[in-house]
């Protein structure tokens, strides 16, 4: 198997921001030669499918200032903290957004949606035995509207190009997946 390794000679920070870091590394390839890798620290996420017993889901209606657009989207957020537990994000992200709380959480999987410049991994879930606890608990300067559908109408418009976030679409997908196959499926891409 050929070496694929680069090696970290030297690391710049160039910006240190709210949520994000973005760093200018040199890099030792394999082949011996030196290159410029420049890449971003992200604490990581978690996104969630809310699933009702009458096979209903939770989307979030959200404007997106990088993509200067709205999209329809799964429940999602950043993690918090350094360390913190997924799960525990994909819980609170969903009563934060949502006003529902789930009393079952399987993991689906877990994804570089950005793996050529950002380490951000997302922690997809499906979550299940729903309760409402009251109305969305959104941060300042946050806003998010709340869109019921069918869990079927979701999975189509994934298909037709409606929902075209990638976290969203994927984690319905794999939420589909693991209902009809009552298997998870799941890459655990644990560093």
């Amino acid at each position: 198997m050929q070496n694929l390794i680069e090696k970290e000679r030297s690391s710049e920070q160039l910006l240190d921001g709210k949520l994000l870091k973005v760093y200018r590394d040199s890099v030792l390839l394999p082949d011996g030669k030196e290159g410029i890798r420049e890449w971003i620290d992200h604490p990581g996420a978690a996104a969630v499918v809310p699933l009702f017993p009458d096979g209903s889901t939770l989307l979030i209606r959200q404007y997106r200032y990088p993509a200067k657009s709205t999209f329809l989207e799964v429940p999602a957020g950043k993690l918090d903290k350094s360390g913190e537990d997924p799960a525990e994000a994909a819980a609170r992200e969903l009563e934060e957004e949502t006003g529902w709380r789930a009393a079952s959480f399987t993991k689906l999987g877990a994804l570089f949606p950005c793996l050529g410049y950002s380490n951000e991994i997302i922690h997809l879930y499906l979550a299940e035995d729903l309760t409402k606890v009251g109305a969305q608990r959104l941060e300042p300067g946050e806003f998010v509207e709340v869109v019921p559908a069918s869990f079927d109408h979701a999975l189509k418009l994934v298909r037709e190009g409606g929902i075209v976030d990638m976290k969203s679409a994927l984690a319905l997908l794999y939420a589909r997946y693991r209902l009809d196959l009552q298997e998870v499926v799941s890459v655990d891409v644990s560093l």
